[in-house]
Formats: structure tokens, sequence, C-alpha cells
């Protein structure tokens, strides 16, 4: 069964009513638990300008090219650029579906390489102070996206924000992307500690991304799990490295993937590479495991702060 919670939450933009089913102990949401699960990623970093947008468009793709059908979700509430790396101009994004004039499945445009985006928001300053409410009221629209989804990557913004913290959380794996720069690491630091500490999260996939060689990626990789081996009780994987490459360069500037612009790049196929990894990581069947968890978790933080 599900019972119903109706919170009216006072923002700086003014009234929003939002409609929050709350799942008891024995029901999910039904409505996304098709035929298998859903494996739901969350890709962030520490700090800004390290590629972490890039790695999920071309993971995403490379996912889709084997044949997976996966969303990526652009979840920077404030300055999204998932649309601009992919090449689309969508016309509506998450902004319309807080406000109740379109759905997910409205806003979802898919790109020509037959990735899905969920657009996030650009340039609309409210849209970096959502409550945790109303960041679950957005989770909780996924209930209603219609299409079979095998993946949904959710290409969180930099830093330890509220949104970041509650999108990674409620996700099933956390990707961190890290490059070799002391302000990297420790950020990267910063934001496991958070999640370990506050939240209960002890499993991080690590990716060192502009590097060298693969050994330095792997050298990146071994410091910062040194340090989380002597103050937290974390289990840090290494997911690969990603070597720096002028031809990712380029592809940014062509608004075109590196998978689909220089497929036989390094950069290119270190993603391909990164892509598989991802796709034979087992799909846990416990709360996180599925996309409907996803929603559950939000809702759960959401309703245990903000509604009385």
């Amino acid at each position: 069964m599900l019972k119903t919670i109706t919170a009216k939450k006072t923002t700086k933009h003014g009234w929003l009513k939002v409609m929050l089913k709350q799942p008891d102990q024995a029901a999910g949401i039904r409505k996304l638990n098709k035929s298998k699960p859903v494996r739901v990623i969350a890709i962030a970093s520490g700090k800004g300008g390290v590629g972490k947008t890039n790695v999920s468009v071309n993971v995403g793709i490379s996912l889709v090219k084997m044949g997976q059908r996966v969303v990526l979700m652009d979840a920077d509430m404030g300055l999204a650029n998932v649309d601009i790396l992919l090449g689309v101009y969508p016309k509506y994004n998450l902004s319309h579906v807080l406000t109740g004039e379109k759905t997910l499945d409205e806003i979802m445009v898919t790109s020509p390489s037959g990735l899905k985006l969920i657009p996030g928001a650009s340039g609309i300053q409210k849209m970096t102070e959502l409550s945790t409410i109303e960041q679950a009221a957005v989770i909780r629209a996924f209930s209603e996206i219609d299409q079979q989804i095998d993946v949904l990557i959710v290409d969180t913004a930099a830093g330890i924000s509220s949104s970041v913290v509650n999108f990674s959380r409620a996700c099933q794996e956390i990707i961190v992307v890290i490059c070799d720069e002391p302000t990297s690491l420790t950020d990267a630091y910063a934001f496991i500690k958070l999640l370990h500490r506050d939240y209960g999260c002890n499993h991080f996939h690590i990716l060192p991304n502009m590097v060298q060689s693969v050994q330095q990626g792997k050298s990146l990789f071994q410091k910062l799990n040194k340090v989380t081996d002597n103050y937290l009780d974390v289990t840090l994987q290494f997911a690969g490295a990603i070597p720096y490459d002028e031809y990712l360069r380029q592809s940014v500037q062509k608004q075109n993937p590196v998978v689909l612009a220089y497929p036989r790049s390094k950069s290119a196929q270190a993603m391909k590479a990164i892509a598989t990894k991802i796709d034979s990581w087992p799909i846990k069947a416990q709360a996180g495991g599925y996309i409907e968890f996803f929603i559950e978790r939000m809702v759960k933080y959401a309703s245990q702060k903000d509604v009385a």
C-alpha cells in the first residue's frame, strides 16, 4: 500500500505544493519494477573541471552502443551543460517538471547516438536553492516514466551541496572522478568522508581522468586509497583511467562526444573500457539497486527532514 503525503513548502520562489507517495515497508513503487533491475549510477567529483560530464556522456553513449537503454539525467541544478556536449537543444528542462508544467517523459530528448537526456536547468538560480523535499519531488517524477530503462546515469554538480549529496546517496553506485591536482584529491576525500560519516555510504568507484598513463591513474588512486584507509571505514575500487587526449578537447569544441567523433582515440577507448566494466558490475537486489528504490530513498529523506 502507498500512503500519500501532501507537503506545502515555502521557497524563495513562492509556494510549492508537492505530492509525494510514501512507500510502506512491504511495498515499493511498482510501476518501475519492470522486467529487470535498473542500474543507477551517480557520477560525481569533489571539484569542478575534472571532466565529470564528459565521462557521463561518453560512458553513457558507450553503454548504448553495447545495447543498453540509457537515460542520462543532468542533475546540475544551476549550471547544466550536458545538452551542449551532446549538441542537442531541449526546449524544456527539470525546472518545468518541478513546477508541474511537464513530466520527465515530456522533457526527455534523444540524442543522435540514442542516449536519452533529462536536461537540467542552466542559469536559473532558484534551481540551486531547492529544499530536500523539492529535490525529492524531481526524483519522485521518475515513477511516471513510461519508457524501459536499463541504466540511469546521474551527472551531479561538483562539490558537496545538498543536491549533490542527496542525488549521490540515493544511487546504487557512486563514481568519483579525480585528476592529478592536490585540490582534486582533497575535495574527493571530503566528498567521500561526508557521504560516509553522515549517510553511511561505504563503497565508491574512483576514476582518474586526464592522466598521462594508466600507471599514473593507479598511483592517484593509491594516494586517495591510502588516506581513506587511515581515516575512514570505506572501500574504494579502481574504475579505470582516462588519458589526457587532445582529441577529447577537439570533440568538446565540435559538440560531438569523443566516442563518436574519434572512436579510435585513446580517451574513447578508455571510455568504452569503463563502460564494459560498469556493465559487468552485479546489480544489487536490495534498496538502492532498483530505480524505484532510488525514488523511495529520496522520498524517505525528504519526509524525515521536511515533513513534520
